[in-house]
């Protein structure tokens, strides 16, 4: 098959007219595929539409029977073409009828053909359709060929999309509140209620931008376009950076560096020279980049393949002038993603958003980090999110329960305001609890404290009336940049930290990196279980020279202050042992060399392993306090993964054994004079604070949304009359445990919002 860069600008400036012409959509389509059939010398050229049931329609064929036109139809699991459906990647085969996958259709009238190529057409991230040349010899498509199609699959997804809004143009209108689409769950990243409409992050080029009429023009353009693009980025950082934070402004920075990337814009310069626009050759390099995050495993590269496409979306906004800015308008808006980068949150944010709504699942992901700092809610996780919503659709985010309502009815919409009305008169009731202790009614006070990861957090700790700092997260600074912070750097952080929080209380958890948090600048092996392999306190002690440093910073940090540190997830008294020897050493060296240590060291441990609830009596003496973290503990104790929706049920706090554990555990404590606390979700409600408390669990950390609810439950209870009906209920469990427990928890005063 004779193929050459001139053959192919001929078939571009072809498939242009076509695409210029108005007509009906199928005449068009028999166009096309004469168009390709006869440029690329192939004996077949077809096209399959992925309906709505999921099966793929031949629309269109040159060179097979025209009577199997819309009526030979592949399932979704079925042959060739439904292989490459399923799978969104090309696939090229010397000699078809011998694949394990092929399936003969007799009414194509395609025995004599064997060379197949096909390629998924794409759109907004699904495939839509496919796109087939078949050979009658057998013969090897080179790599050049694949590309080819591959971008006229990309030129041809608009004229097939236009197939499936046709289908659907009969329809009524479903973008109204009222004709109600579902109900989809994802999780939680920013807690709080939106409502608004759609706005569809991703950009589509239209087909009328995919040629370059002149290249050298054409050229120029993509190259002034990269200079606004790098611009933009650059006054944002001046702009935007200071007031958002260390870590945000850190993620920020390594973002800045990829929009100035050369082999990033060498490759969007050799799309314009093959004939493509420019619109065009940034979108064919977002597909790319989409390809390669399906296959990417590796966190740290999904990270940066996810600010890649975020970069190619922005530029294909930059080239595409006014017209492809944000659509927001002054109506409330919630904005809808596959994936969404930084800067372009920002953006976002300046217009004025309700709610975030994205497929990435990463709870630690840059968007997620910067969605917090700017209190949107948002839910993560959502599989499949941009092909089940439309522009425009109304939608509820409700990330108090992770979960979102298209197109909602009356009924549904008219509870979602009372939630908001009611959330809004409960905040008011928190507020006024804010410098009160969380005291029981039997005098019982229970330390609330908040969980943080960046500054930002810590402007919530007067706001939500927290005791202190329970939990603060130190590798959130390691995680966002390209580069190691330095000595100097981490000591400003920690400084910062213990200024703001004024004199109370701040429990520092030294680096907790390994499983989904890769250090990106150490070349980790790819383990079976990560969450079960080379992490936390295992992967520091094999680091002592980056768990020293960080030592260090905390206590230059504190100077002739009062600093807490705890270690996570320890498994034996060994590694307390020998991370507490090391903290001590850097304790040692820096009043050596400063004459200064902190006034008062308290060291701690994390139980999130059963192993170590069975080596306390080990640690009596040696520990200053215990923190249950309840996310990695509960996970370990049931061998079930919260984030995972077929064994999500398997996970329980409120159950009569992880209850006895726990309570096993805070004796074991009390004996050994060890001082209790918790930090992990399974703290943020009250039902569960409750068990806690009775148990001797005398600190609690938590968000800050949770702070309020549960102050206020905790001083409606009479806790010693609770542990007595708890202690009953553990030794008689129901079927129903938890109700027995909330049960018992309102005969003793509780009051529970939505019991």
């Amino acid at each position: 098959m004779p193929y050459n860069l001139p053959a192919t600008r001929v078939l571009m400036n072809s498939l242009r007219q076509v695409m210029a012409e108005d007509g009906e959509t199928r005449s068009r389509l028999d166009q096309v595929v004469h168009l390709i059939a006869s440029t690329m010398v192939a004996d077949v050229c077809s096209i399959y539409h992925r309906e709505a049931d999921g099966t793929l329609l031949l629309i269109a064929t040159e060179g097979l029977k025209p009577e199997a036109v819309n009526k030979t139809r592949m399932g979704s699991s079925e042959g060739l073409v439904g292989y490459v459906a399923r799978t969104a990647e090309p696939i090229a085969i010397e000699d078809a009828p011998r694949h394990p996958a092929f399936s003969y259709r007799p009414e194509t009238g395609e025995d004599p053909f064997h060379a197949f190529l096909g390629v998924p057409i794409l759109r907004t991230g699904g495939v839509i359709g496919v796109l087939v040349v078949q050979n009658r010899t057998e013969r090897v498509y080179r790599d050049e060929e694949v590309e080819t199609l591959q971008t006229i699959a990309m030129v041809l997804a608009e004229i097939v999309h236009r197939i499936s809004e046709d289908q659907s143009s009969a329809q009524p209108d479903r973008r109204a509140r009222g004709q109600n689409g579902g109900n989809l769950r994802g999780r939680i990243f920013c807690e709080g209620l939106g409502y608004g409409r759609a706005v569809l992050h991703d950009p589509v080029v239209p087909a009328a931008r995919f040629f370059a009429a002149d290249q050298k023009q054409e050229a120029l353009r993509l190259e002034q376009g990269l200079k606004d693009l790098r611009a933009s980025i650059d006054r944002m950082m001046l702009i935007d950076g200071a007031a958002l934070g260390e870590d945000p402004r850190d993620v920020m920075e390594a973002y800045r560096l990829l929009a100035h990337d050369t082999s990033w814009a060498e490759k969007l310069q050799e799309g314009v020279r093959s004939g493509l626009s420019a619109e065009a050759s940034v979108d064919r390099a977002r597909r790319e980049h989409r390809a390669k995050l399906q296959a990417a495993r590796d966190p740290y590269l999904r990270e940066r393949l996810h600010d890649l496409e975020d970069l190619d979306n922005r530029l294909l906004r930059v080239l595409g002038g006014e017209e492809s800015k944000p659509q927001i308008t002054g109506e409330s808006s919630v904005l809808v993603a596959r994936r969404l980068g930084p800067a372009e949150l920002l953006e976002y944010a300046k217009l004025g958003l309700k709610g975030i709504l994205m497929e990435e699942a990463a709870a630690s992901s840059h968007a997620a980090i910067v969605a917090r700092a700017l209190s949107i809610p948002a839910i993560g996780g959502i599989e499949g999110l941009t092909t089940l919503i439309e522009q425009d659709d109304y939608v509820i985010v409700d990330a108090e329960q992770g979960q979102a309502h298209i197109r909602p009815d009356d009924a549904v919409y008219d509870a979602y305001k009372s939630r908001v009305a009611l959330r809004s008169e409960r905040q008011a009731v928190y507020a006024s609890l804010r410098g009160l202790p969380a005291q029981t009614k039997d005098g019982k006070t229970v330390s609330l404290m908040l969980n943080a990861g960046l500054d930002l957090d810590l402007d919530m700790m007067d706001q939500a009336g927290a005791d202190g700092v329970g939990l603060f997260r130190t590798e959130f600074q390691f995680l966002v940049s390209e580069t190691l912070p330095r000595l100097e750097d981490q000591i400003a952080l920690y400084r910062r930290v213990l200024d703001r929080a004024a004199g109370r209380p701040v429990i520092f958890r030294t680096l907790d990196l390994g499983g989904d948090k890769v250090l990106p600048i150490l070349n980790q092996l790819r383990e079976e279980n990560p969450a079960l392999g080379w992490r936390s306190i295992r992967f520091a002690l094999d680091h002592k020279g980056l768990f020293r440093r960080q030592l260090r910073a905390l206590v230059r940090a504190a100077g002739e202050g009062a600093l807490t540190v705890m270690f996570p997830m320890v498994t034996t008294p060994e590694e307390f042992r020998e991370a507490r020897a090391l903290l001590e050493e850097e304790v040692a060296w820096t009043l050596k060399r400063t004459g200064q240590k902190p006034s008062k060291l308290e060291i701690g441990v994390m139980l999130e392993t059963p192993a170590l609830a069975f080596a306390l009596p080990d640690l009596a003496g040696e520990v200053d306090f215990l923190s249950v973290g309840t996310n990695d503990l509960l996970q370990f104790f049931f061998a079930a993964d919260r984030m995972t929706p077929s064994v999500s049920d398997r996970y329980a706090l409120i159950s009569p054994s992880a209850l006895r554990f726990l309570r096993m555990v805070a004796e074991t404590c009390q004996t050994a004079g060890i001082r209790l606390s918790v930090c992990g979700e399974a703290t943020a409600t009250p039902l569960a604070a409750f068990c806690f408390a009775a148990f001797g669990y005398t600190s609690l950390s938590m968000s800050a949304s949770s702070i309020g609810p549960v102050k206020q439950a905790l001083r409606s209870i009479d806790l010693a009359g609770f542990r007595r009906g708890l202690d009953q209920a553990l030794n008689e469990p129901n079927d129903a445990f938890r109700n027995q427990v909330l049960r018992i928890a309102l005969e003793h005063g509780a009051d529970i919002p939505d019991a």
